[in-house]
């Protein structure tokens, strides 16, 4: 997604990472999904602050979560949300600017491990950590 194209606030909604992680925890809460893992990317990665992956029972439930998730960030001003995967409703991605969403049925989320791969820690690969110097 090139800058231009990614999702961000109009003027005076002034939500924040933060708020936005919170919001979408409600939504998640309020509409059953289960294993709710939030990844904190400071230092991880420049493409947001926070990645929530969670899990719809069914493809019916994935695709519903992501469609309450867009209408209510759509509503508190972030534009340009099209969540990708929700025909299908295997693997859901909403790109909410500072909160990547990743929806999954259980066996497709088990499949990926989305959340191990990024909370490995790789500092021992970094030159800069060498400390056999």
């Amino acid at each position: 997604m090139t800058e231009t194209n990614k999702p961000h606030t109009q003027g005076t909604t002034g939500l924040r990472a933060k708020e936005h992680y919170l919001l979408v925890q409600n939504i998640m809460d309020d509409h059953l999904a289960e294993n709710i893992v939030v990844i904190n990317l400071d230092g991880k990665s420049t493409i947001g602050d926070y990645m929530v992956i969670a899990t719809g029972h069914s493809s019916r439930q994935v695709i519903t979560l992501a469609e309450h998730l867009t209408k209510a960030l759509k509503e508190k001003g972030l534009i340009g949300i099209r969540p990708e995967g929700i025909q299908q409703g295997d693997w859901v991605l909403i790109d909410a600017g500072d909160v990547r969403i990743h929806l999954f049925r259980p066996e497709v989320r088990e499949f990926y491990g989305l959340e191990k791969m990024w909370e490995a820690d790789f500092s021992d690969l970094d030159p800069s950590n060498d400390q056999s110097q």
